[in-house]
């Protein structure tokens, strides 16, 4: 017996579609469904090219979508119904929407002129219009939680990349996100700093943050995520909870992608 969910989503994405370039390429994203709940952390897993950057790139609206629509709390994003018909948001609407979400890219995309501390507060203070006092504790709490409180008046190049990246998930967190989007957050590290940076992600999770994580380190999605996502070809082929996801695939496709995966993947650390 199947029991009908009745609330509201954090992020409902429905038939999304998005294509790069003319020429009836293969779409990026063919008609992806995905729906998040409160506090739910979903891993989206994947190979290269099927589509995974492409789709957290079009919640937080840094790309533009081609059709279907997305939901935040209900709200529709980037269009507004006006009549009988649909039309884009302008550009400061837009802007006020993704304010409500947290990006944390695969490059830490840090201002390299400011410290750690200004990086941090300066969404809160010129974008949301937080104090500049609460503003800084805010910050500064932050930094203790991802370990980084020392580090307050560096800059970043002054730091290593695990801590550039837990630099950059603070600055996410600090806008107080109602849905934090992450575009495989390790990848770009050395992989004895991989750990530090999955560790903040992991207690984020604990404290309820409501994540869509774009990863290939399996391990962590299987010990972390609520449910998992396998897209290939820009299509969503499995989406269930993660021991079922990893312990019985469905597809030829996911029973494939989970058996090179473990043959490459070193030992979990």
């Amino acid at each position: 017996m199947s029991v009908e969910r009745t609330t509201i989503p954090v992020l409902e994405v429905m038939g999304l579609r998005k294509s790069f370039g003319g020429g009836g390429d293969r779409p990026a994203l063919d008609g992806v469904d995905l729906r998040v709940e409160d506090s739910e952390v979903v891993a989206v897993l994947g190979p290269s090219g099927s589509g995974k950057s492409t789709l957290v790139r079009c919640i937080d609206q840094l790309e533009s979508i081609d059709g279907g629509a997305m939901y935040l709390d209900g709200e529709l994003l980037g269009y507004e119904v006006h009549g009988s018909h649909i039309r884009p948001l302008r550009d400061v609407d837009v802007q006020r929407q993704r304010r409500r979400m947290g990006m944390v890219f695969q490059q830490f995309n840090l201002f390299p002129h400011w410290t750690v501390l200004r990086n941090i507060t300066e969404a809160p203070i010129t974008v949301h219009g937080v104090p500049p006092a609460e503003a800084k504790q805010r910050a500064m709490d932050l930094l203790e939680r991802v370990g980084l409180a020392d580090k307050a008046n560096a800059h970043p190049r002054q730091l290593s990349g695990g801590q550039q990246q837990r630099v950059a998930i603070a600055r996410a967190v600090a806008a107080n996100p109602r849905v934090l989007l992450f575009d495989e957050p390790t990848s770009s590290l050395d992989p004895e700093l991989v750990d530090e940076v999955l560790q903040v992600i992991k207690d984020l999770a604990v404290s309820g943050m409501t994540m869509v994580v774009v990863t290939h380190e399996m391990a962590f999605a299987r010990s972390v995520a609520d449910r998992c996502v396998f897209m290939a070809e820009g299509k969503v082929i499995e989406d269930r909870p993660a021991q079922e996801f990893f312990e019985s695939p469905r597809s030829t496709r996911l029973q494939t992608f989970l058996t090179r995966t473990a043959q490459t993947e070193t030992p979990p650390r």
